[in-house]
């Protein structure tokens, strides 16, 4: 089942949306990947990024999952995808001058990999480190606070949990 937002996409000042995709990679038993800001200390995330002209959200997915991460496709499989999160760019974000925020596809995946296949050393890490976690030891003050609400809205979703 996918979010549906009647707002139009093209809102004030001609702003859109971006179109985003984000990974939530799970291991059979349950845990998932958080990854921490390189550009903030103390932030977590799932791993995320922008939808390229011409892509679609699966093919974004994928190359975001490379660039970021260092994971090839062959080491998970699409297990459940719900879209329309969306969230509003802080005005101190870089992209808050282009875009309102993003409205994201998310893709629950689940790992076949093992640690060494996921590498952080891209040329402009996104990422210093990252962790393996059970949903519910997820903690919403690691989040950015204009990312909070999607993120209640995606662990509600995907795991059935009211993180706090």
């Amino acid at each position: 089942m996918s979010k549906s937002f009647k707002v139009s996409q093209k809102q004030h000042s001609g702003k859109e949306y971006r179109k985003n995709v984000a990974l939530i990679l799970e291991r059979k038993s349950g845990k998932i990947l958080i990854c921490q800001r390189s550009d903030c200390e103390g932030s977590w995330q799932f791993p995320q990024g922008g939808v390229d002209e011409g892509e679609n959200p699966v093919e974004a997915l994928y190359r975001e999952a490379s660039e970021e991460i260092g994971l090839s496709a062959k080491f998970y499989k699409i297990i459940e995808e719900r879209e329309g999160y969306r969230y509003d760019f802080d005005k101190r974000h870089a992209k808050w001058k282009n875009y309102l925020g993003q409205e994201q596809t998310y893709f629950r995946c689940r790992f076949n990999g093992k640690n060494k296949d996921i590498d952080l050393g891209a040329d402009k890490p996104e990422f210093t480190n990252y962790c393996w976690i059970y949903p519910e030891e997820f903690n919403l003050e690691w989040v950015a606070d204009f990312k909070r609400q999607v993120y209640l809205e995606v662990f509600r979703d995907f795991f059935d949990l009211e993180i706090t």
